[in-house]
């Protein structure tokens, strides 16, 4: 089947938020785009992630602190006789939103789902080679050799019931990328705290508090109705916000911060995100799909790279297009993750002049024209901040066409390979550089590079990266992250433009802290 895609108009959103109507333990929630999919093991997305965390589980997780917790495991260890396996005590008693027991042959059936090639999970647990159920809740996991940072790949690696699965024909993930569909989909039979009521993708979706959860009495789990309308319009967002349509804002919109602060009904909770904004330029075809330069490609020629580099002006991106609500970046991880130095991070000054110069000495005085791919509710003023880099990249005489779409479309069409210039936002959930490396750097393989559009391919790098899993010397672990990053760095193969600052926005009744991976964990959530 052909996935369907919906655009909402403004009307439309409106209308599906007054409706969803109001209680004192119903949660209104809103954001700029929907969850791609319901299939846990499909889409490595964050806002599909944000979705999933509340009706599935992971065997570990990352609180509101992004500290890790217990999920459906309660103990993890290295097994002092092989430091290849990892063993996982799991959650006795837990049932699955059927009825379901939860066992350990459901996380056997998940790992290896989340290892089929349509999954875009699967770079996360490339390490491991085998799973194996000891007992009903034993699972021992062994990698191709000792892997102790394993546990950091898990948080959002969501546990699903074997039987449920094979009695709904979803052994097999999504290929989201191929316009598939399954029912899992759509549906959702999971072990967290809430259950799927109804589902409309990119109009609403309805879950209800799974009274029979595992940590009914472990969280404040105030909420018992749970409505989600993604609403791509951001004076829209605010003004539902304001106008008390809905109650929790998690997309806000950064021209309109200081007017919900001053509201009488309305906070505003701030933080560093765990994601940084880039764009990728696609160097390893012969020829761009969208320019008019034939028989070459001007990404390959890092002199171009270059040029494109220093014309980003990403100190007036951060003061007129986000309003102060970012931090310029040079590289592309935030400031808590394993591997970031301030030096790596150092942006680079904006040179026009130069960057003509280096454009005149890679073969192209007069510049070349490209379609620049662009998001236009997935990231904060994501379109805005593609129009400033358009205008910026026409003053050293690169003619961008811009194509601002729906994120459904937009990481469907990334997926498939097909696009020369495009934005992107990465988060690091690991805290560690080697999830940028493998997912975004690394030689695009079956297993490695799952989102490495851009062709570039380093030998030294791989080698580099694909030491870390199993390098246990910290020291010498550090220093393969440092040689990696120069690497990387030296040959400009994305355009790193800022780390994103998270605004949740919600009613004053509402106790609720940002986490830093912009993924709520609607179970924390309080009311006054």
């Amino acid at each position: 089947m052909k996935r369907f895609v919906r655009t909402v108009s403004t009307g439309v959103a409106m209308s599906v938020v007054l409706a969803a109507g109001a209680s004192a333990e119903t949660l209104r929630w809103a954001s700029a785009g929907d969850s791609l999919t319901f299939d846990p093991h499909s889409q490595n997305h964050g806002m599909t992630h944000a979705v999933a965390h509340q009706m599935y589980n992971p065997l570990v997780y990352l609180d509101m602190d992004s500290a890790m917790q217990p999920g459906l495991a309660t103990e993890w260890r290295i097994l002092p006789s092989d430091p290849t396996v990892w063993e996982f005590k799991l959650r006795q008693g837990v049932k699955f939103h059927g009825g379901e027991d939860f066992t350990a042959e459901d996380v056997v059936f998940s790992f290896q789902r989340a290892q089929h090639e349509n999954s875009d999970m699967r770079t996360l647990i490339s390490s491991v080679v085998e799973v194996t159920a000891v007992d009903d809740y034993t699972v021992h996991l062994r990698t191709s050799g000792p892997n102790p940072l394993l546990p950091n790949n898990l948080t959002n690696l969501f546990i699903m019931d074997k039987g449920w699965s094979e009695a709904n024909n979803v052994t097999i993930p999504q290929d989201y990328s191929a316009g598939e569909e399954n029912f899992a989909v759509r549906n959702a039979n999971g072990t967290g705290p809430f259950r799927l009521v109804s589902r409309d993708p990119d109009v609403r979706t309805e879950m209800v508090r799974n009274e029979n959860y595992w940590g009914r009495n472990m969280f404040p789990m105030e909420i018992s109705r749970i409505v989600h309308t993604p609403i791509q319009s951001a004076a829209t967002r605010a003004a539902a916000l304001l106008s008390g349509e809905i109650d929790f804002l998690q997309d806000v919109p950064v021209q309109d911060i200081q007017r919900l602060n001053n509201a009488a009904n309305i906070s505003v909770a701030t933080g560093p995100e765990n994601r940084t904004i880039m764009f990728g330029m696609d160097q390893g075809r012969s020829e761009l799909r969208t320019s008019n330069v034939k028989g070459e490609n001007p990404f390959a020629d890092i002199r171009v790279r270059q040029a494109m580099n220093i014309a980003i002006n990403r100190q007036a991106i951060q003061q007129v297009v986000m309003r102060g609500q970012s931090t310029p970046a040079g590289m592309i991880a935030p400031s808590f993750v394993n591997g970031y130095t301030t030096e790596l991070d150092t942006v680079p000054v904006t040179n026009v002049a130069q960057a003509r110069q280096l454009l005149a000495e890679a073969g192209y005085p007069n510049g070349f024209q490209v379609t620049l791919t662009c998001t236009n509710d997935r990231y904060v003023n994501d379109e805005a901040v593609c129009q400033a880099v358009t205008g910026m990249l026409g003053q050293i005489g690169i003619a961008v066409r811009l194509d601002a779409r729906a994120n459904s479309i937009h990481f469907a069409e990334l997926q498939q390979g097909v696009l020369d210039f495009y934005i992107l936002g990465w988060s690091v959930p690991t805290l560690d550089s080697h999830y940028v490396f493998d997912f975004l750097l690394e030689t695009k393989t079956a297993n490695t590079g799952a989102w490495n559009f851009t062709g570039w391919s380093n030998a030294e790098f791989d080698r580099l990266s694909r030491s870390l899993p199993t390098q246990t010397d910290l020291n010498a672990r550090n220093a393969a992250i440092a040689q990696a990053w120069d690497l990387a760095q030296e040959d400009v193969v994305y355009l790193p433009v800022h780390h994103q600052v998270l605004n949740w926005a919600m009613r004053t009744d509402i106790n609720f802290d940002v986490q830093s991976q912009n993924q709520p964990m609607l179970k924390y959530l309080s009311f006054n």
